[in-house]
């Protein structure tokens, strides 16, 4: 029998409804939740003892939608997404280059309304960097800001073609490049290039930086939502480290890239197919596709009904003709498709992919997901329930503090249903909520806070967006838990704290259900556990406490 371990004195939010304050781990699962006396019972002699002093516990969150490489990535580029304005952008950028030698400077999260209405260009960032390639990831991931010696080491000229659903800026009386590259001209010229510069060793690395922060605000499992074949070979890796397992536990969506084809994008599909079939466990598990199907509503390229405020209109990345031909075969193939919906024009699209699918393939329980939703019609947000779609939606999105832009490229009139969360719960939707960082930060109560007040986490003195569309925290608690582990068929073995289930938790300071909101944002995890064992512990030793090496922490005493 495995050692037991024996867990009291908490206030337990178990994501079905029945209060604990004690509970039982055996081995990597609960055995037993509820109160202290049966839980004692239940744990026997000899079990390891607990105390939680008071601490509240719930499920491990769930992060439904993230990109675990390129948090990693992120979190050791120059932070942009708080830069006061375009000045304080350009010094920061000129303080990076200053302070390292390195060949490039790389920056993450910049914000649209930095610069106060003014264009990104290149010229802007020669200001601060005129020497060195400068990259800077928007804040979305959906376009990419660079300097002049960026264009000429990737050999971006005025002849550059645009690759299919993307755009490579162009000065509107030279059409030279501008330095601003868009949706698949981001992803399939820079992306390539930049991961051609990293090592094996620096994937390995920023994937470690990735989990470590995770585990340390109570993140126990991801739903990596772009796997490419640079971040399925560091999980790999991180696998074998690790004889089998993994920090948190991580399921993907392999990311397919329209090709003008049918033939190279089903064979993308087949590919997935493959790795589902081969990696399947506990710890890692490629469950599904990821398909872009729009953009963005910072960069205009989101796929609207309507044209933006300057007239302008974008077209989305996959049509019906190229969509429903990938989307049937991926359902035909067992497989779980997310398809990335911004724009009003783009879910009506992806619905109707999956409904052709349906159509063609014949019921049964699918699962499949549509990520984003900003601007929904009411009448897609019913179809969408009815098709048993889960809304994938990130509140840390809808922070005010980044919606200036947002609200100015729209109109007003479009931003009355913005993120409409309680419309998906009210029509029957399962929801689940995730950050999308790097897009994003990756803590979860953060997100909590924007969830259930519809406040700014960023700028918590900023009036609330919208606060018709505020969650309850506890419901909104169990769509991080609970229903983002049902959106990625792992209901059974994650997202509660019930007998049987896989004991991954996380123990907070304090109650957030009997504190003031705001509390969210200072609120920490004390303890964090993944399959029984500690794999991060507040209390212990900067140098201990969270894992290194692949090594787990012992378990609790």
């Amino acid at each position: 029998m495995a050692p037991r371990t024996l867990y009291t004195n908490a206030t337990v939010f178990t994501a079905n409804g029945s209060p604990a304050d004690a509970f039982v781990v055996e081995g990597s699962q609960f055995i037993h939740v509820g109160d202290e006396a049966g839980a004692r019972s239940a744990a026997g002699d000899g079990a390891t003892e607990v105390d939680l002093g008071g601490g509240f516990v719930l499920p491990g969150f769930v992060d439904a939608h993230t990109h675990l490489l390129m948090m990693g990535q992120a979190l050791q580029k120059v932070q942009l997404r708080d830069a006061a304005d375009l000045a304080d952008l350009q010094q920061r950028l000129r303080d990076a280059a200053s302070a390292t030698d390195a060949p490039r400077i790389l920056g993450a999260g910049w914000l649209y309304s930095t610069l106060a209405g003014r264009q990104p260009t290149r010229r802007l960032l020669d200001e601060a960097v005129p020497d060195r390639p400068v990259y800077l990831d928007a804040n979305d991931l959906h376009s990419v800001w660079v300097n002049s010696a960026a264009l000429a080491e990737m050999g971006i000229t005025r002849d550059s073609p645009d690759p299919i659903g993307g755009r490579i800026g162009r000065d509107p009386d030279t059409g030279e490049a501008d330095g601003m590259l868009y949706e698949t001209a981001a992803q399939q010229i820079i992306w390539p290039a930049l991961a051609a510069h990293a090592t094996d060793e620096d994937r390995d690395a920023q994937l470690e930086e990735a989990f470590a922060n995770y585990l340390a605000v109570g993140v126990t499992s991801a739903v990596d939502m772009a796997v490419q074949d640079d971040d399925l070979a560091a999980f790999r890796r991180a696998l074998e480290r690790r004889n089998g397992t993994l920090p948190i536990r991580v399921k993907g969506h392999l990311l397919v890239a329209r090709h003008e084809s049918e033939a190279d994008n089903l064979v993308q599909v087949a590919k997935a197919a493959w790795l589902a079939a081969d990696l399947h466990n506990d710890w890692l598990q490629i469950c599904g596709i990821k398909l872009v199907v729009d953009g963005v509503i910072d960069s205009c390229t989101a796929a609207m009904k309507e044209p933006y405020a300057d007239g302008s209109s974008a077209e989305p990345i996959w049509d019906r003709e190229s969509l429903i031909p990938v989307v049937a075969a991926a359902d035909a193939a067992g497989l779980q498709i997310a398809l990335h919906a911004i724009g009003d024009e783009a879910s009506d699209i992806a619905l109707d992919a999956l409904e052709e699918a349906y159509r063609r393939n014949g019921p049964r329980d699918r699962r499949h997901r549509i990520e984003h939703l900003e601007t929904v019609t009411e009448a897609n947000v019913k179809r969408l329930a009815a098709l048993g779609v889960v809304a994938s939606m990130q509140p840390v999105h809808a922070d005010p503090a980044i919606q200036e832009n947002w609200r100015s490229v729209l109109g007003d009139h479009r931003c009355e249903r913005a993120f409409p969360w309680t419309e998906f719960t009210n029509a029957g939707a399962t929801l689940a909520l995730s950050t999308d960082a790097p897009t994003a930060p990756h803590q979860p109560l953060p997100n909590m806070y924007v969830a259930s007040t519809r406040r700014s986490a960023l700028d918590p003195a900023l009036e609330a967006n919208l606060p018709k569309y505020a969650l309850d925290l506890a419901d909104a608690l169990c769509h991080a838990t609970r229903d983002a582990a049902y959106s990625c068929r792992a209901e059974d073995r994650q997202g509660r704290i019930a007998a049987g289930y896989l004991a991954d938790f996380t123990v907070l300071d304090a109650n957030p259900l009997q504190a003031d909101p705001a509390q969210l944002l200072t609120n920490r995890a004390r303890l964090t556990v993944v399959g029984g064992a500690t794999a991060y512990d507040a209390g212990a030793s900067a140098d201990s406490r969270l894992p290194s090496g692949g090594q787990r922490l012992s378990q609790p005493a």
